[in-house]
């Protein structure tokens, strides 16, 4: 096929999209759906009772819904799936505990309802729970507070048709929690994770 001949379908997308838009106008529908995939990496290593650790990474499923008050302004709802993360060292495993944030945001998007690409920003307040906490020495109890603080969102929302659209966004996480062992302080397990997102979403 010439390139000529491929060009032509893609122009006339390009001209058919926003009468698609206008016809089923994004503008009225204003609560949003989104489900997606993150990657969570802590930006900090803690020190606990004296020894420098540092906590792996790790992959889990989101949902977020937003309320849109406005063209711009909206209130997102926001939940990963509880993750593990393996605690390190010495080069070797100390222990293990499963971590789950959930959020509520304000986000300013950028443009309008029928834009093709909508850039938004967010900042709100999560607490991330925290459970499952295990050591490696035997008879140790290990607990990790709920972690409560400010999270920052960037995105980008791009449009398919005026119901669904495909998102990929970058939190940021201000996790600060005492870690206790034994009922005694060992240590701040200060992570300030980063979470780097994709997902699908639908409006109504």
């Amino acid at each position: 096929m010439s390139p000529m001949k491929m060009l032509i379908p893609a122009a006339l997308a390009i001209a058919i999209t926003p009468i698609a838009f206008a016809q089923d106008s994004a503008a009225d529908k204003r609560v949003s759906v989104v489900a997606g995939y993150s990657m969570v990496e802590p930006t900090r290593n803690p020190g606990i009772a004296g020894t420098r650790t540092q906590f792996d990474g790790e992959g889990t499923p989101t949902l977020g819904v937003t309320w849109h008050i406005s063209d711009n302004w909206g209130i997102e709802a926001w939940a990963a799936d509880s993750y593990g993360q393996r605690v390190n060292a010495d080069g070797g495993k100390v222990g293990s505990v499963d971590a789950q944030p959930y959020s509520l945001s304000g986000q300013y998007r950028f443009g309008t309802p029928e834009s093709m690409l909508r850039p938004f920003v967010g900042l709100g307040y999560h607490e991330t729970n925290y459970d499952k906490e295990t050591a490696t020495a035997a008879g140790e109890r290990v607990g990790v507070e709920t972690a409560k603080g400010a999270v920052a969102t960037v995105g980008l929302d791009m449009n398919i048709t005026p119901t669904w659209f495909a998102r990929a966004d970058a939190r940021w996480f201000q996790a600060d929690s005492d870690l206790r062992i034994d009922g005694v302080k060992a240590g701040d397990a200060r992570l300030d994770p980063v979470m780097l997102g994709v997902g699908v979403g639908a409006r109504f």
